[in-house]
């Protein structure tokens, strides 16, 4: 779930570099999907032990 979550927002992400979108919007795309990412290896490491 999260990482299709964090495909998602990848995506989002590429396309607003790709389009020049406001730079403030990047950045708070950028910070929510390093959240996301942070919280999926949390996931990850949790289950693998």
């Amino acid at each position: 779930m999260l990482k299709n979550e964090i495909e998602r927002l990848q995506g989002m992400l590429n396309e607003m570099i790709l389009n020049k979108v406001d730079n403030s919007l990047i950045y708070d795309l950028s910070t929510q999907l390093d959240e996301l990412i942070v919280s999926y290896y949390k996931q990850i490491k949790l289950t693998s032990n």
